[in-house]
């Protein structure tokens, strides 16, 4: 690697640092607003602590593509799942490759494509973690210091249609709606 190369990948980890300052709708235990770069940090922790029950999957890819899911955001923000319309993904693709602006041709690619397998579902690996991700979410919010008007019956829904993608997202889906119920009272 030379030093321009070098210089290319610093600069786009700085530019990538903005993800710690990109807030969602959700709250922390202690009331503090969610960042997506926490998102992401337990989205890959999900894959790791139930690597065992995800056989047959690439893990290397299950973590690349946790850790890249949502990096887009660094640039326009996050779009909470209760006011997303449509398919928000066009704009996260085109705030991800502005990201990436600088990387080398084959970094860059790489990363694109699998993004766009993560959007597109196209793979096994894709559509466990979209499975993953909405359980992360909920998961949050009902661990969260959420405000006393917070919809906790969208998460009922929220996702469903990516809990097929492996048998175990059934078994935590039952977990975290159980979770979810709890909260509602």
């Amino acid at each position: 690697m030379d030093l321009h190369e070098a210089r290319e990948r610093v600069a786009f980890l700085e530019r990538a640092e903005a993800l710690k300052d990109t807030f969602r709708s959700g709250f922390t235990a202690e009331g503090r607003r969610e960042d997506t770069a926490s998102h992401t940090w337990r989205l890959c922790l999900w894959v790791l602590v139930f690597e065992d029950q995800l056989t047959g999957l690439d893990m290397a890819k299950l973590l690349k593509m946790a850790v890249l899911h949502d990096l887009g955001e660094a640039v326009s923000g996050d779009i909470p799942a209760t006011e997303q319309v449509g398919d928000k993904s066009g704009e996260e693709r085109a705030d991800f490759v502005e990201l990436m602006g600088g990387l080398d041709g084959d970094l860059s690619a790489g990363f694109l494509a699998l993004l766009d397998e993560y959007d597109g579902a196209t793979s096994d690996e894709a559509k466990v973690i979209k499975g993953l991700d909405k359980l992360e979410t909920i998961l949050q919010h009902t661990q969260g210091k959420n405000p006393s008007d917070f919809d906790y019956g969208f998460n009922l829904e929220y996702g469903q249609k990516w809990m097929d993608g492996h048998p175990v997202l059934g078994v935590l889906r039952g977990l975290v709606d159980e979770k979810t119920r709890a909260r509602m009272g």
